[in-house]
């Protein structure tokens, strides 16, 4: 199966369980959480996301991540424990190149050091490979992020030789890692 031919419209509702998490669908009711898990200078240093992020800058993420997620391109989903409280985001994203996908994540700062990223990656990967049929699954990872790469090698991805890459809203060069797909 090719990026392609990942459904236009992915399901509705996707909600992922295992490892200990309950990756959800971000609702409305998320806003003020969502507030405070991305209004962090690490989440604005490291990702896209620019600090401060207040509750308007959560509608407009949310309502893009709606947007995107209808267009069939991105699956946006809060990371939890019991599909109640957020303590991050994991995002999965087609690359554009036939079996592969991208992902990107973010935990708030009370969160940290619980193995929440990893844990998400792992059962998001999982899906990429079992439900959307990817041949592999890539991270995009500025060099210094040291949490960031923590993470991927806990998760099973490895250091490319690709050159590192610049995309807007980026503020470091990003290394490619990758994951394949077991045998």
């Amino acid at each position: 199966m090719s990026a392609d031919d990942i459904p236009a419209a992915l399901p509705a509702d996707i909600c992922l369980t295992g490892l200990g998490l309950v990756l959800r669908e971000w609702t409305d009711d998320d806003l003020p959480v969502m507030v405070e898990l991305f209004n962090d200078p690490q989440v604005g240093l490291w990702t896209p996301l620019r600090f401060p992020f207040d509750k308007e800058a959560a509608r407009a993420y949310l309502a893009q991540a709606r947007q995107r997620r209808s267009d069939g391109l991105y699956v946006q989903l809060a990371i939890t424990a019991d599909g109640d409280a957020p303590m991050g985001e994991i995002l999965l994203f087609r690359t554009g190149s036939p079996g592969e996908a991208e992902l990107a994540y973010a935990v708030g700062p009370r969160h940290r050091r619980r193995r929440l990223a990893t844990r998400a990656v792992q059962l998001i990967t999982s899906y990429a490979y079992d439900v959307l049929g990817m041949d592999h699954v890539l991270l995009r990872i500025a060099q210094d992020n040291r949490g960031s790469v923590a993470v991927a090698h806990s998760a099973g991805f490895a250091p490319t030789d690709a050159l590192p890459l610049t995309r807007a809203g980026s503020r470091h060069p990003l290394h490619t890692w990758r994951h394949h797909r077991a045998e």
